[in-house]
């Protein structure tokens, strides 16, 4: 259809549905959905009750224009700025951009669209939009029943009264960040750490201070020495299956955590983004920091989008006592509230009978996936250290031989057609050495995982002094 368009002056009427539906051969929806197409690239304009039309031609832009006084207009407002307020996305791209047709994706973020509950979530979202008042405004706060569903996940002293419903994760911890630090202020971060959250850190003016990691989460000594060295009130952690190193917090550490902070009048920003994604073969997990929190330390973060899709982004915020109004606050300020429709698809989704099911299949999914990466990089690259094996979440972290550079062999990788994700940026402070995080919830299968393998094999074979 879009080749046949110069047949038609602007303003020109196409045939009807019915004929073209006749003449390709195809049904009414597939139809509808290219004048759709058409429409929305502007070449076509449909009237109900009249036909589609081709469109006027488009009038040519003009001559570009002089934009260089942007960057005195963007630079001179921080130069009194105690920390620089830099935006850099480039850590949260990595995860978030398609790779070019037939590159394996070991840098993906999200499940594969074969894990995903399609199907639920379609269904949810139809029963969703019949429900009374579902295209209505919302509580500011988030619907009283999804509230308390994700109080209820939480556990211990979260009640609904404390929950926000939020727009994904990375909002939540947007909103959590801003509430809790004033700019140029420093903010202690698990090292190596989730570089979405340092890129939101540095953009509100903050200043990430690191705190090494084991085996075990965050080291309790490094901690309290943090807190006293910087005077932050703010730590942001991840203590279930941490975003690189796929580490848990030591039950022995996890009081400790809270009891430093609390010395030290400080918040603790829990980030518990992948609970949903626990492995078939882990044992009981521990709950949430929050559910042991009685005094107010934790401000909860947590996500339905990692178990879901990239366009489910439903979440809650969860405190109690005056930082909640604060939370309120800038959360209405910036986001207003969470669309309506989208939070009934959630209390729809999250109460089928498909939800616990598809959890269990995503659980086994991903323990196979996990199974079958390890097993290979074992086979075909015994000299990247594997350090620690996860029970839950959806990727592993590597560190490279000593003298192997991170840029060259993720280039190499991208030509040999397997996309991976370099360790630089998960590092707020210079890195102990070179790691790459690998993904294998985004490809297709355990087939693509071994292939995926080999590709990286053959990257690493091209690397001048990578030693193999």
């Amino acid at each position: 259809m879009r080749r046949e368009l110069d047949r038609y002056s602007p303003g020109g009427k196409l045939p009807s549905s019915r004929a073209l539906v006749e003449r390709f051969r195809v049904s009414p929806v597939t139809v509808s959905r290219a004048l759709a197409q058409l429409a929305a690239e502007g070449l076509v304009v449909t009237r109900p009750g009249a036909g589609a039309f081709r469109a006027q031609p488009r009038t040519t832009a003009g001559p570009a224009g002089d934009t260089s006084w942007q960057e005195v207009a963007l630079s001179a407002d921080g130069a009194a700025d105690l920390v620089p307020r830099s935006v850099d996305a480039s850590g949260v791209l990595v995860s978030l951009a398609a790779p070019p047709p037939g590159v394996i994706e070991f840098n993906g973020g999200y499940l594969h669209p074969s894990l995903q509950p399609e199907r639920a979530m379609a269904a949810a979202l139809s029963r969703a939009g019949r429900r009374p008042g579902a295209w209505g405004r919302p509580p500011m706060e988030g619907l009283p029943e999804l509230r308390e569903w994700f109080a209820r996940s939480v556990g211990g002293p979260v009640t609904a009264a404390g929950v926000l419903v939020t727009s994904g994760g990375q909002s939540g911890l947007t909103t959590a960040l801003r509430a809790l630090a004033p700019p140029g202020a420093p903010v202690l971060v698990e090292s190596p750490t989730y570089p979405g959250m340092l890129a939101i850190a540095r953009a509100a003016g903050l200043r990430p201070v690191p705190v090494p990691v084991d085996a075990d989460g965050v080291r309790p000594a490094l901690l309290a020495d943090a807190f006293r060295a910087t005077g932050a009130r703010v730590f942001v952690c991840q203590p279930l299956f941490q975003n690189p190193t796929g580490a848990v917090l030591a039950p022995d550490r996890r009081g400790e955590v809270l009891r430093i902070a609390r010395e030290a009048g400080a918040f603790v920003v829990e980030d518990d983004f992948v609970r949903r994604l626990v492995h078939e073969d882990a044992g009981p997990l521990p709950r949430p920091l929050a559910a042991d929190d009685p005094d107010g330390v934790v401000v909860h973060v947590c996500s339905l989008t990692k178990a879901t899709s990239p366009s489910f982004r439903v979440s809650a915020l969860a405190a109690h006592g005056p930082v909640l109004e604060r939370l309120r606050a800038i959360q209405v300020v910036d986001t207003f509230f969470v669309p309506r429709p989208l939070q009934e698809a959630t209390l729809e989704l999250v109460g089928s009978p498909a939800w616990p099911r598809h959890l269990r299949a995503v659980s086994a999914a991903l323990r196979a996936r996990r199974d079958a990466m390890t097993a290979a990089l074992r086979l075909r690259l015994p000299e990247l250290a594997l350090p620690h094996i996860p029970s839950g979440g959806y990727h592993l972290w590597l560190r490279l031989p000593d003298g192997t550079s991170e840029s060259a062999l993720t280039a190499a990788a991208l030509r040999a057609g397997v996309a991976v994700t370099p360790g630089r940026p998960y590092f707020s402070a210079e890195p102990p050495a070179g790691h790459l995080r690998l993904s294998f919830a985004a490809v297709a299968g355990t087939e693509e995982i071994t292939e995926g393998v080999r590709r990286l094999r053959a990257a690493c074979d091209e690397v001048p002094g990578h030693r193999g």
